[in-house]
């Protein structure tokens, strides 16, 4: 019973997984860190505020509408949110195209007249059946073939 859970948790996904939820919530700590310390500063600036929102609120009757809390999740959303996807999700995403292999070209095919399999349209001789597909003239010229 226990070997299994064991092997379970050795297993590489979940020790994968389990390192990945470590560097995320410490990463979110200093992304956070950094959006509280400078850009929610940053905006009461240019709006005239102090920063900080979570005191405002409005009244109906005798209810209170504390709507500042929820402005300034959100404005924290929208700043971790531009901070992760300018300095994490792009520069890996030109990191990653840097890497991808160059695709190839797809070779333009044709139907061999005699087998109708499909063969380079470059092709003067079908791999298949051997036959010859006559002359293509308008076509690249294939180097010669040495034996």
């Amino acid at each position: 019973m226990f070997k299994g859970f064991r092997s379970f948790l050795l297993r590489g996904n979940v020790v994968d997984l389990a390192v990945g939820i470590v560097i995320g919530a410490a990463f979110t700590a200093v992304v956070t860190g950094f959006v509280t310390a400078f850009l929610t500063p940053l905006i009461g600036v240019a709006t005239g505020a102090v920063g900080d929102y979570s005191k405002q609120a409005f009244e109906i009757g005798d209810t209170t509408f504390p709507y500042g809390a929820f402005l300034n999740a959100l404005i924290s959303f929208v700043l971790i949110s531009a901070v992760i996807y300018f300095a994490v999700v792009v520069p890996v995403g030109k990191l990653q195209s840097r890497f991808e292999p160059v695709k190839d070209t797809p070779v333009a095919k044709t139907d061999c007249p005699e087998c109708l399999s499909l063969v380079p349209a470059a092709a003067r001789r079908c791999p298949f059946c051997t036959s010859e597909l006559g002359d293509r003239s308008g076509l690249p010229a294939q180097p010669a073939q040495s034996r």
